[in-house]
């Protein structure tokens, strides 16, 4: 996918807005999150323009998460969370982004993953995704799925 002009992260990695950056690599950049969840909240982006992280080719998502699990170690080191929770989106800001959020028992990521597991334990809804058939069907479909490279 081409570079977006308007893209807030493409314009990070051309030096064109501010950031607060922690860490890079030569296909991904690290830096701190302008809305928090928690202090060190980091995001860690490709610095080529693409919406979804496996969407990128094999060597940017390694790159990726390699900086994602060095720049994790770091806020484990500085921050001293009990855990440091990782999610990927896409959804408000088109380009690839992972979520790097230090967390403690309580806190208000802590209650909401909580709150997920919860739901997902106990919901009805879900019960039929829990059928040994119905996942055992999913599974052969994933299987026979070949595996292709990003373009």
């Amino acid at each position: 996918m081409a570079e977006s002009t308007e893209c807030v992260f493409c314009r990070i990695v051309r030096g064109e807005a501010p950031a607060h950056v922690v860490a890079e690599s030569p296909l991904s950049l690290a830096l701190l999150d302008v809305r928090p969840l928690a202090a060190g909240h980091c995001l860690v982006i490709s610095r080529r323009h693409e919406v979804w992280w496996h969407d990128l080719t094999a060597a940017e998502t390694a790159d990726l998460f390699g900086l994602a699990r060095r720049v994790a170690r770091r806020l484990k080191r500085a921050c001293r969370p009990d855990f440091v929770a990782t999610y990927a989106r896409g959804r408000r800001i088109p380009h690839v982004h992972l979520f790097l959020v230090p967390s403690f028992a309580g806190d208000p990521l802590d209650r909401h993953f909580n709150a997920l597991e919860g739901w997902q334990e106990g919901a009805d809804a879900l019960a039929a995704l829990a059928d040994p058939a119905r996942r055992a069907e999913v599974a052969a479909r994933l299987a026979a799925e070949p595996d292709e490279e990003a373009p």
